[in-house]
């Protein structure tokens, strides 16, 4: 069970952090601004807290990560080109740390099964990119490594559990799957239906960002503990 654990704080901050996201997806339904502001970022402050206090591990690194996301869904709230290729920049340096991270929690050795893995995603990515109009020239470059580095960690994802279906790689499957959806809601919304794309993708984006990172630290817990057992968890 997803909000299993043996403290019953921390199941108190796991519930916590779920109906903080609900709100959250509420207020971007109604574009109520004054609470987007105080939830969106609380929410990976309140995965940092449940990771501190889950965690005998506790490493600098996941809390360096859910750092820029905190600065990331900042950026991401006000309608404004510069805020959205400012929080574009933190979130590219954010993609490239969590990628770091995931491949040093997998101990990643074979990189062909993600490279074939990485394609699809590719094509997929690059198509939408290709066909939209309008696109800011000093975004191009962010959004081609966005493409990229997104594509990256879905081929992991998929190509990893694929090998091995194991605990671990069932969340970083999960994991894949909702920051790949989140990456084209977020482009369709942002870039290829920009001025009129429909009110209802922000709270879909949002409830897609709370999914992905709720899954990404269920991962992370779950590959601390199999490397403290010295296995790999069935």
């Amino acid at each position: 069970m997803v909000f299993r654990h043996e403290n019953n704080g921390i199941t108190f901050f796991a519930l916590l952090y779920f109906a903080v996201a609900i709100a959250e997806v509420v207020c971007e339904l109604f574009a109520y601004k004054p609470l987007i502001y105080i939830l969106k970022p609380l929410m990976p402050f309140l995965l940092m807290l449940l990771y501190f206090l889950t965690s005998s591990k506790r490493s600098p690194f996941f809390f360096v990560v859910m750092s820029l996301s905190l600065v990331t869904n900042i950026l991401f709230i006000p309608d404004s080109q510069t805020m959205l290729f400012y929080g574009l920049l933190v979130f590219l340096v954010h993609r490239i740390l969590i990628i770091v991270y995931i491949v040093r929690q997998i101990k990643m050795r074979d990189y062909v099964p993600v490279a074939i893995a990485t394609v699809p995603f590719l094509l997929v990515y690059f198509y939408l990119f290709l066909i939209t109009d309008g696109i800011p020239e000093n975004s191009f470059a962010v959004l081609i490594a966005q493409n990229i580095l997104i594509s990256i960690l879905c081929g992991i994802s998929f190509s990893y559990y694929m090998m091995q279906d194991n605990k671990r790689n069932s969340w970083l499957l999960l994991c894949g799957i909702f920051f790949g959806a989140l990456h084209f809601i977020v482009f369709v919304e942002k870039f290829y239906l920009m001025g009129f794309s429909p009110a209802i993708f922000r709270p879909i984006a949002m409830g897609l960002n709370a999914f992905a990172f709720y899954t990404f630290y269920e991962f992370v817990m779950a590959t601390e503990k199999s490397n403290s057992n010295g296995t790999a968890e069935a």
